[in-house]
């Protein structure tokens, strides 16, 4: 057993495998295994099914929060929950302070195949008619998004699943013993690795990288940041790459969505090559979404593929483009049209670096945030709106500093997760990332990427996206209302038809952009939509009755 050995939690719907997994990885890892019902009831004296004949859910819950709290004290071991633990109370504040918490996922359909093959009579919940428990899983969802992890259990056997998830285990049970409680994880079949949010690791990232590589630590390091951040934090980063031994460079671009080019990229690659870097250094990302996209495409093209480390610094950054592994450069055809899927190995993200972040970058932040919530549901979205004014004032107080980070965790925790489900947009999950960026992407690539901040265009992309899917009929108008009032809040842009005639070309040279976005497929486009807050889905829609809807 690992020296930092901590629980290992399985949370998740019913039927997606959680006992027979769990057992199998107990046995990998050579803990126990604690399926929470069975020792409920062992404690109850009394079937699931008789506690919840005699005593309803809510009597049940308090006693699987009680057995819970008492498996917690015990040695480290595997312990799958029911479906609704994670929901309960302050269960998964618990889970997530105490081990590693992984939410076992399948489609509706295959867990109803599950239940039906295995003749299961006593799942109380399940014996419903098919769309309240369609209802249910939709609920759970945003709780089981806040897993530390999730893995996908429809397309392997429970063996090879047990196999995955023990590799997880050791990788992330290197970090330090607290990294989890302030981080997501992106669990892909290939690797995975951690995001950690968290006060004051800027200063520390050297011993992070230095845990995170192990023994294959990189030869050489190339901090690449831009004419606004570097002064700002490349001597404080350099310093500690140094205290843990590293050797690095570091190489800056100018400030702006105009580095994103061909021709920057071309430079930090000649530049990264003189500087003696080889396949097993890595290099440093520092600073905002276009550092991100920058550095991470020069990881993926040096010697064709050196290690990345994103370190963010803009709250756009740490909720959204840092994670993922999408990296790119704008073309003049458009915007992000080259690129390359290339993960990161670690992602830290230091919410103090926010204290000096311009107001407006701030404010541009919220709506990337804002598309969080309409993803999420009313209670993530509901936080959005109340903390906006907060956030987004002149100066950051120190006050809003804690919520500000809670939000970025549970927004890394979405991003996190839906990649898992999907790293190369093939399921059409990771689309619904897009939700916003049809007619943001096109509003920046009309100004020349010289006018409204990305997320900026993503706010207004939002109140077109209300728009489309009211003509749609697939929400209420008063969703375009509500959105921009949010938006307002914020002190973002909340007037689509405004923003879609500020160019002075008019809104057709905005819109024409839309046929150039790269999820089109002939004369039509995959559409996110939303049907209400925390119900989105990519519809398929001709392009010219996308722009007939949204001319002014």
């Amino acid at each position: 057993m690992s020296a930092n050995a901590r629980h290992v939690f399985l949370i998740g719907f019913m039927a997606t495998g959680k006992s027979t997994v769990g057992e199998l990885l107990g046995e990998q890892l050579a803990r126990p295994f604690l399926d929470l019902d069975e020792e409920i009831e062992r404690r109850a004296g009394m079937a699931v099914a008789e506690i919840f004949a005699s005593e309803g859910e809510d009597g049940f819950r308090q006693r699987e929060a009680d057995a819970l709290a008492a498996a917690i004290e015990q040695p480290a071991a595997v312990i799958a929950t029911g479906g609704g633990a994670a929901g309960y109370g302050d269960n998964l504040s618990r889970m997530r302070a105490s081990g590693l918490v992984v939410t076992l996922t399948a489609p509706i359909e295959v867990l109803q195949e599950r239940v039906d093959a295995g003749g299961e009579a006593t799942r109380p919940l399940f014996h419903s008619a098919p769309e309240k428990v369609a209802a249910l899983l939709h609920e759970r969802m945003p709780i089981y998004r806040q897993g530390h992890a999730c893995v996908a259990t429809e397309d392997a056997t429970p063996a090879q699943l047990a196999r995955r998830m023990a590799l997880l285990v050791a990788d992330m049970e290197a970090l330090p013993g607290d990294a989890l409680e302030r981080a997501a994880v992106v669990a892909l079949e290939r690797a995975s690795y951690p995001v950690i949010v968290r006060r004051g690791v800027l200063a520390d990232i050297g011993s992070w990288i230095e845990r995170r590589f192990g023994a294959r630590p990189p030869t050489r390091l190339a901090i690449i940041s831009d004419s606004n951040v570097a002064p700002l934090y490349a001597d404080t980063v350099s310093k500690s790459l140094a205290a843990a031994g590293f050797t690095c460079s570091t190489h800056v671009v100018p400030a702006g969505e105009g580095s994103k080019r061909v021709a920057e990229l071309s430079r930090l690659l000649e530049e990264m090559a003189v500087a003696e870097l080889d396949r097993r250094s890595a290099v440093i990302a520092l600073g905002g979404g276009v550092v991100g996209d920058l550095a991470g495409f020069a990881a993926a093209c040096l010697y064709r593929g050196v290690a990345c480390v994103q370190v963010p610094t803009t709250i756009l950054a740490m909720v959204d483009s840092a994670i993922g592994g999408k990296t790119g450069v704008d073309l003049e055809a458009g915007k992000n049209l080259a690129g390359a899927f290339w993960q990161p190995h670690l992602v830290v993200a230091d919410p103090e670096v926010l204290m000096t972040l311009p107001a407006r970058e701030r404010r541009a932040a919220f709506g990337e945030i804002v598309k969080y919530g309409l993803l999420d549901g009313e209670s993530l979205y509901r936080q959005v709106e109340a903390l906006a004014p907060l956030v987004t004032a002149p100066e950051l107080s120190a006050e809003a500093l804690a919520p500000l980070a809670d939000i970025i965790l549970r927004c890394a925790s979405i991003k996190s997760f839906i990649v898992t489900r999907d790293e190369r947009e093939q399921t059409g999950e990771r689309a619904l990332l897009n939700l916003g960026h049809t007619v943001g992407h096109a509003l920046e690539a009309a100004a020349g990427y010289d006018g409204l901040l990305h997320g900026e265009a993503v706010g207004v992309g939002l109140l077109a996206t209300c728009r489309v899917s009211a003509a749609l009929g697939l929400c209420e108008p008063a969703l375009e209302v509500r959105v921009a009032e949010t938006l307002r809040r914020a002190g973002l842009a909340a007037d689509l038809d405004e923003q879609l005639s500020a160019h002075p070309e008019g809104p057709e040279r905005v819109l024409s952009f839309i046929g150039r976005d790269k999820k089109r497929s002939g004369h039509k486009i995959g559409f996110v939509a939303v049907r209400a807050v925390g119900d989105c889905r990519v519809v398929p829609i001709e392009l010219n009755e996308l722009v007939r809807i949204l001319r002014p």
